[in-house]
């Protein structure tokens, strides 16, 4: 998975929104309309296409298995970090031990899933070489490479059972760098040319904040004990209200670009997501209230992490269809232009 691929300077030297043809295929000349008071055009608008039909921006070409799957695993994985850290704070070592095993194997898995996807490990230790803030791949990949032995350790310690200060410490570690892991991903394809993820970047680092956590919860729902599992009941509601609020504004406040959300395959993940969710944090509630729930909190575990997943896969499927029609990049910079010529 190559930055260079979908960021905006990448795109053929082209940046969407400012440099794109904003008049359609070509053949059909500039558009011209009469502003004349009670006139009308009589020119049809152009279609939306662009030379030898190819979209206007160069779509991802990142494999949906792998990089869904890497953006949804880091999201487990960091939410599980700082369960981890707060049970073990509390005085709950099967909490503490399940979220501490889910956060390496999670970070572990989505490591492989990148670098399968990048087609050898070199790729991945070459964005070490050198440390550029301002690309979200560049800070990612050192948070990565920084997170990933912390969860590491802090798992292997407590199964152990030996070296707890330094078990202790890597535990804290990885809940500090938890957070950021869970949520640079957010970032990483808002700065893109992809028009649904691009229009997204204010909502969208909450909305994985929320569906990591909500899997970190659902993990420890489905193997931890009911009498340590508290913690886990609040963390479900809680995200759950997050990830799905954040992603309604999202969508609210994307105009346009919200549509590829609903439709085709990504409409259809996204209302899984939804149902499973919803569905699955209240089964967490109703487990929470009532002795002898564990079927239900395990239920309520393995909805919500298949309703973690749905989203991701969700979001970048839509990503992928939005980069693929010419409408979601070139009617918005029209709408930029004519309100421009207005002021």
């Amino acid at each position: 998975m190559s930055e260079s691929d979908v960021t905006r300077e990448g795109v053929k030297g082209a940046r969407p929104g400012r440099d794109a043809p904003v008049d359609g295929a070509a053949g059909h000349g500039r558009h011209r309309r009469r502003r004349g008071r009670g006139e009308q055009s009589m020119v049809p608008e152009a279609q939306f296409s662009s030379y030898y039909g190819k979209p206007v921006i160069k779509k991802p070409t990142w494999k949906s298995v792998d990089i869904a799957g890497y953006l949804y695993l880091g999201g487990l994985a960091g939410g599980s970090s700082l369960l981890a850290a707060g049970a073990q704070a509390t005085g709950r070592p099967a909490l503490a031990r399940t979220a501490k095993l889910g956060a390496a194997g999670a970070i572990s898995a989505s490591l492989v899933a990148l670098v399968h996807d990048l087609g050898r490990p070199a790729r991945f230790v070459n964005m070490l070489r050198v440390f550029k803030p301002t690309s979200p791949m560049s800070v990612g990949s050192w948070l990565l490479a920084g997170y990933a032995p912390l969860t590491v350790v802090a798992a292997a310690t407590d199964v152990a059972r030996r070296y707890r200060l330094l078990g202790a410490g890597a535990t804290a570690g990885a809940a500090v760098l938890g957070p950021a892991v869970a949520t640079y991903t957010a970032v990483l394809i808002s700065d893109t040319a992809v028009p649904s993820w691009h229009e997204g970047y204010r909502e969208m680092p909450f909305v994985f904040a929320g569906s990591g956590a909500s899997a970190a919860a659902g993990l420890a729902l489905a193997f931890v004990p009911a009498e340590q599992a508290g913690p886990a009941h609040r963390m479900a509601v809680l995200a759950a209200g997050l990830e799905m609020g954040a992603f309604q504004l999202m969508k609210r406040r994307m105009g346009l670009a919200a549509e590829p959300f609903e439709q085709g395959d990504a409409k259809r993940l996204l209302r899984a997501a939804e149902l499973l969710t919803a569905g699955g944090t209240a089964l967490a509630v109703a487990a929470g209230r009532r002795r002898g729930g564990r079927a239900l909190a395990v239920a309520a575990g393995l909805a919500l992490l298949s309703g973690s997943a749905a989203l991701r896969f969700g979001v970048f499927h839509a990503g992928v269809a939005s980069a693929e029609d010419p409408k979601y990049t070139v009617v918005p910079q029209r709408e930029r232009l004519r309100a421009a010529d207005t002021d």
